[in-house]
């Protein structure tokens, strides 16, 4: 794979370390069965994928605002910048834009691809409403087609119960240095309305982040200021043993507020409106499990500014009509079958003349899980995506798992992803200045989706006490969509770009997890993430993937209701390129924070710690970094339940 003699060897010494010194103390169980591989409950050692889980019990230790922030530390995942003080989250080494992201297993909005440095997907859903974060690491196009060319991010929401059940949270932090501080409150409530037919959840958030300036110019903004408010009602009606019917309404508002320069400095406010509707059925008719889903997500953009011309409004809009039917043969084989019909349509003055597009993707796919006797099992599917620039693509994929013993499971696979150009890349008449003034981009029909090809193997060990996991990968990317200067160039104003398929390219690295309980009622996790990228068209490294990412969290629960948790985050040096070309390195860094919790009562828990105790400033460390950190900041929360 091209990795280097070095760094295989340094890995492997971590590895045997990890594995050498954990102890055999009682061990906090992880969830039992995850969705996403498969799309069916499956325990989470006999995966399919490289498959990480976030609880909610984790979720709640530290401060979440999206996301962004629950995914930080995660391995195999890099938050970085998308522009405008913006991030975004990549899977091993790859775009934000070829991560997918599920609630529930249903598409929101990806509106990076419709609208610059828009990070709107990351923040549908109140933390107070998550019960886990599935992460899925590598292509997943063979389930959930385009977008999922690096790997999914699946939220799965919490469910109505058969008895009433709620919480609320209160969470507020003051950051050192001008600007940062921020609140947010949330609820979740769930229950019965009509006993074994009808139940409801309801939940929702606001929340508020003023303003961070940049410490070398005061009249731009480090980190944009946020005030939000959303909600969802739900209702489950089981007409039947069996029979599930979901109903769903969500509605967000969100403003953002950000000062910046061109040629000249201003303000710049948008204002987001998020919608989603959905219905579902879910029926199981003995060996045989009936799936069918319609749903619509709506986001819509408006910007206004001090001074200068606005950004134009713009409209994204998916209608999804999907069905999947599931049949089990015996203990040796289930078979998946699905179709999915998807309207993606936009709303934007720049897209083309007529200010608007839209796009049908049909596609029908099939898994077939196989259990070879009773210590192996082979996964195989495809995905055929009909696009109208472009007709049909596949997306195959195979996994082999083995199951040395009851902890050991060795673990390979190969698969195919891709990404459909957006509909602005696509459009002829797609005409937009960026760059502050400097240049115009436009769009192209005649590119080609983006395709990976990617490989993995390794294992998963669980035991009583401890587990570690390690993964070895290879991405290998062809027809990369960038923009290319095409006439004027270098001419402030005049220049032209155009979208193109250009770039091949490898990243390819191992990743590393492990946790272990510990005397002194400790528990200590962590993980490191290797990665190694080439672009292959002129042999130079990728910019913005650090080479080296890790992060380990400390926890102590003595008796008594208490709790605190160490954490550390390093990400490791990577480059960046002028747009003369010439290479930088930006400086490696740590983030360290400390959360400790006590229950108060019953129910009752009280919350506080201290993040980026060391106020590290990504901006003093190098200009060059997309994006901040926010400052050392204090924060107390408090949680009831009933």
């Amino acid at each position: 794979m091209g990795l280097s003699h070095r760094a295989c060897r340094a890995v492997s010494v971590l590895a045997l370390g990890l594995v050498l010194s954990f102890e055999v103390y009682a061990a906090e169980e992880l969830p039992a069965v995850v969705v996403t591989a498969t799309s069916a409950e499956q325990a989470l050692r006999d995966a399919p994928a490289s498959v990480t889980v976030i609880t909610a019990a984790e979720l709640a230790a530290r401060p979440v605002a999206d996301l962004a922030d629950a995914l930080k530390g995660s391995v195999g995942i890099d938050v970085g910048g998308v522009g405008l003080t913006r991030r975004g989250i990549g899977i091993r080494g790859m775009s934000s834009e070829h991560t997918l992201v599920l609630i529930d297993g249903k598409r929101a909005n990806a509106a990076a691809g419709a609208i610059a440095h828009a990070d709107y997907d990351l923040g549908w859903i109140p933390v107070e409403a998550i019960e886990r974060i599935e992460v899925v690491r590598g292509p997943m196009s063979s389930l959930y087609g385009s977008e999922a060319l690096g790997g999914v991010v699946n939220i799965i929401t919490r469910a109505a119960t058969d008895e009433f059940a709620g919480s609320v949270s209160l969470r507020g932090g003051l950051q050192e240095g001008a600007g940062g501080d921020h609140y947010q409150a949330g609820f979740y409530i769930g229950g019965p309305l009509v006993e074994g037919k009808l139940g409801f959840s309801a939940f929702g958030e606001a929340r508020r982040r003023r303003e961070t300036p940049e410490n070398a110019d005061r009249r731009r903004s480090a980190i944009e200021g946020q005030d939000s408010q959303r909600g969802e009602l739900r209702l489950t009606w089981t007409p039947a043993a069996g029979q599930r019917i979901d109903f769903g309404y969500g509605l967000g508002f969100e403003e953002r507020e950000y000062n910046t320069f061109s040629t000249y400095y201003y303000a710049s406010e948008d204002q987001v409106t998020r919608e989603h509707a959905f219905v579902t059925y879910d029926g199981t008719f003995g060996a045989l499990n009936l799936r069918l889903r319609a749903y619509r997500s709506e986001l819509e953009r408006e910007n206004s500014r001090s001074r200068g011309a606005p950004t134009n409004p713009q409209r994204l809009t998916d209608d999804v009509f999907d069905a999947q039917i599931r049949h089990g043969f015996g203990d040796w084989n289930v078979l998946t079958l699905g179709g999915e019909w998807r309207r993606e349509a936009l709303k934007d003055t720049t897209v083309n003349g007529a200010g608007k597009a839209e796009a049908d993707h049909p596609a029908l796919y099939i898994q077939d899980e196989i259990a070879i006797g009773p210590d192996w099992a082979l996964t195989l599917g495809n995905r055929s995506d009909h696009h109208e620039s472009y007709g049909w693509q596949q997306s195959p994929r195979a996994y082999l798992i083995h199951r040395v013993d009851g902890n050991l499971s060795l673990k390979a696979g190969v698969g195919r992803g891709f990404k459909a150009p957006t509909l602005k890349q696509l459009s002829p008449g797609y005409s937009a200045v960026g760059g502050g003034g400097r240049f115009t981009i436009v769009g192209n029909p005649d590119l080609e989706p983006e395709i990976n090809t990617a490989f993995e193997g390794g294992f998963d060990y669980r035991a009583a006490a401890w587990s570690v996991q390690a993964m070895v990968f290879q991405n290998n990317l062809e027809d990369l969509i960038t923009t290319n200067c095409v006439a004027a160039c270098g001419i402030r104003g005049a220049e032209r770009r155009a979208y193109l398929n250009v770039e091949k390219a490898r990243l390819e690295g191992i990743e590393i997890a492990g946790e272990v309980d510990l005397p002194f009622d400790l528990r200590l996790a962590g993980n490191y993430t290797f990665l190694q990228t080439k672009n292959l068209d002129n042999g130079l490294e990728l910019a913005e993937k650090p080479r080296h990412q890790g992060a380990a969290t400390l926890e102590w629960r003595p008796e008594g209701g208490f709790s605190a948790q160490f954490r550390s985050r390093h990400v490791g040096r990577q480059v960046v390129y002028a747009t003369t070309g010439v290479a930088s390195d930006l400086p490696s860094y740590w983030l360290l924070s400390l959360d400790a919790a006590q229950e108060i009562a019953p129910s009752l828990v009280l919350r506080g710690g201290i993040q980026n105790l060391t106020d590290t400033d990504l901006s003093d460390e190098d200009p060059l970094f997309s994006f901040d950190e926010p400052a050392r900041t204090l924060w107390l929360g408090l949680e009831v339940g009933f």
